[in-house]
């Protein structure tokens, strides 16, 4: 009797929380800071997923959401820089989570500027995280 019980405890809890609202999604957001006539370039992926290439102009911005997995969920990105042949370039982790503890509403805000990348979760002052290696694309 004491299984029935705990199986019937386990369906309401479950039911209980499948009704409940959504919690909110994880965040990465990048803005083009770069100077006016700098076009940004960005690729993104993970291990499932290939968000694809985006081209930004200056005060833009490209965002994207998601939930964390149980697994480690890993978005990196490339991103190009330096008119017109994007002669600098950087590679970054741009989130990281999941695992043990699965995050719901963490924000990774990411600004381009032309000394580097520079991070924040919103609250504090963005700081630099990455500077640019150069490396010459025709």
């Amino acid at each position: 009797m004491n299984c029935l019980s705990y199986f019937l405890l386990v369906i309401v809890l479950c039911a209980g929380l499948n009704n409940a609202d959504n919690p909110p999604k994880n965040l990465v957001q990048l803005t083009n800071a770069l100077g006016p006539e700098n076009i940004l370039k960005i690729h993104c992926v993970s291990k499932d997923d290939d968000l694809g290439y985006h081209y930004l102009r200056h005060g833009r911005i490209y965002s994207f959401q998601f939930y964390d997995s149980v697994f480690k969920t890993k978005f990196d990105c490339d991103l190009w820089q330096g008119s017109p042949y994007y002669k600098f370039h950087a590679n970054f982790r741009a989130y990281e989570g999941g695992g043990f503890f699965v995050h719901y509403g963490k924000r990774n805000l990411w600004e381009v500027r032309e000394d580097g990348i520079y991070f924040t979760h919103g609250i504090e002052k963005p700081r630099l995280e990455y500077k640019w290696s150069s490396e010459e694309i025709i």
